[in-house]
């Protein structure tokens, strides 16, 4: 059953972030009031809640789901007039059912997919399910490549108030990912019209500045115009808003073969956009760690060389010279979480790593010693350091949420990533050709965050089931700014006889409800 839609919409955290905030192309820490400088240890250290939150989970308590959001929290609000919805799976009575009960007639909808051919069964299923809306239009995503998918998770929102939202997430428009499965979410605030006087803002190649994340967000959105107009009337739409409260930088996919070395103005797809963009994001000197925690690992090869020297190395890009190389961890589920989870196996269908043939095997071997848990509470798994426990308040939600995160030596962050990409080559792209150009099979969308967005010298700590960090996470009066973790730390690495999940494998024995898994 639906929840019941929201009449008021809910102030998001990135709301209150922002309400009062001045556009500003200068540094984050200029778009604050001036204020006295706090005396060390008053208590006046500046708490700054989550940039990213997670998913509401509805077998969980209450206490587990502070600062969590819902699907009708992000459309349950009567001022939506307008909803562009791209994703890979989508259930448009699910997706309809969010919308005020007194305005989602009026809303006028669209569905953005990739099921290109006419005769698949998820296109027919739209088709179906649409045909019974007169405010809702479908359209399909151009898809080049044999093996891609469109697999973006986005929320283009227009307001009657003149505003609009941009909302990325990870979860499927299905009503199972939005029950028990951890997702993540992140928003804008509310973006006005453009003022008159202001016309159209020259556009900065800095990573992280305003008009770069506009730049880059249309510049997704007019891809989609390659072959036949999709996007173009909301991208130019969507141009005449004011982007100027927004912190983050876009990371995303684009379908086809693209340039490495394109010019620093352009937009950079796949890891290459995560390379560049990481260039411009302030590290820790020494020890670190990247963790990449995913909901899915392709079949990357018998050997590690692109896992390593592709994808690995796009995410040790540093903004420094000499800097040290982090060192990476994978958080997969292996049959034993998944059978404990809140779903049982059936969280598992939407979960996928494949060990059967000899190259997948071979994959398995040089993974083994990165791979690491989701619920960390294995009686097989490895802790890999002895510390006090920081529960995420997620351990049977499984996950379907993905979070790359580099943790400095003293637990805080310094950068992380929300995506709807895994670890593959169809969402990262191939390793550069001898011509200088990957290749793309499918289409993604995240956004990267870091502590200098918020405020200057601000440091960003790990928050475990709540937003806002307290002010003893770390050392110093400095600004903190939470970031929202959906697994539990320590880690806990693979038992020498443990292996992923397979969704394609068969599981005897029975899950919590009493259920065994057929692949």
């Amino acid at each position: 059953m639906a929840e019941p839609p929201l009449k008021r919409r809910r102030l998001s955290n990135t709301d209150k972030d922002h309400a009062t905030e001045e556009s500003t192309e200068g540094p984050a820490s200029l778009s604050y009031p001036i204020s006295p400088p706090g005396k060390r240890g008053s208590g006046e250290r500046k708490l700054i809640p989550s940039p990213i939150q997670l998913t509401t989970i509805r077998d969980l308590p209450r206490e587990s789901n502070i600062g969590a959001v819902s699907l009708s929290d992000l459309l349950g609000d009567p001022l939506i007039s307008e909803c562009w919805e791209f994703n890979y799976l989508h259930d448009v009575d699910f997706l309809m059912g969010h919308f005020d009960v007194d305005t989602r007639s009026l809303v006028k909808v669209h569905v953005v997919h990739g099921f290109w051919k006419r005769d698949d069964p998820n296109r027919l299923f739209l088709e179906q399910q649409s045909s019974q809306y007169s405010n809702v239009t479908l359209h399909a995503a151009y898809m080049p490549e044999m093996f891609g998918t469109h697999h973006s998770k986005m929320l283009v929102l227009f307001r009657h108030d003149d505003t609009a939202q941009v909302i990325i997430h990870t979860a499927n428009m299905i009503p199972k990912d939005w029950t028990n499965m951890t997702n993540g979410v992140w928003q804008t605030p509310l973006l006005p019209l453009l003022k008159n006087s202001q016309g159209p803002s020259e556009t900065s190649s800095r990573i992280g500045s305003r008009s770069k994340f506009k730049a880059d967000l249309l510049s997704y959105l007019r891809a989609y115009d390659s072959r036949r107009e999709v996007c173009k009337p909301m991208a130019d739409k969507l141009d005449k808003y004011d982007f100027s409260a927004v912190r983050g930088a876009l990371i995303a996919s684009v379908p086809g073969r693209h340039d490495v070395n394109d010019d620093p103005s352009r937009t950079r797809w796949g890891w290459a956009g995560i390379k560049h963009a990481l260039r411009a994001v302030p590290i820790q000197a020494g020890k670190s760690e990247v963790v990449a925690q995913i909901s899915s690992i392709a079949t990357l090869g018998a050997t590690d060389t692109w896992l390593k020297r592709t994808l690995f190395d796009a995410l040790s890009s540093p903004a420094r010279v000499n800097a040290t190389k982090p060192e990476f961890k994978v958080i997969f589920p292996t049959p034993d979480e998944i059978r404990r989870s809140l779903d049982g196996y059936d969280s598992g269908a939407s979960i996928h790593m494949k060990i059967q043939s000899s190259a997948q095997t071979k994959q398995l071997h040089y993974m083994r010693p990165i791979l690491h848990h989701w619920a960390n509470d294995c009686e097989k798994g490895k802790a890999q350091e002895e510390e006090a426990l920081r529960d995420g308040g997620r351990k049977r939600a499984a996950p379907h949420i993905k979070t790359y995160i580099r943790y400095g030596a003293d637990k805080s962050i310094d950068w992380a990533l929300l995506t709807s990409a895994n670890i593959s080559k169809q969402a990262w792209g191939e390793a550069a050709g001898a011509g200088g150009q990957i290749r793309i099979a499918s289409w993604e969308i995240g956004v990267l965050v870091w502590p200098e967005l918020y405020a200057d010298k601000a440091k960003m700590v790990g928050t475990f089931m709540k937003d806002t960090p307290d002010t003893e996470e770390l050392e110093g009066d400095g600004p903190l700014v939470g970031l929202r973790i959906p697994y539990s730390l320590p880690l806990q690495r693979y038992g020498d006889t443990e292996v992923p999940w397979v969704a394609t494998a068969n599981y005897n024995e029975p899950d919590w409800l009493g259920r065994s898994w057929g692949g």
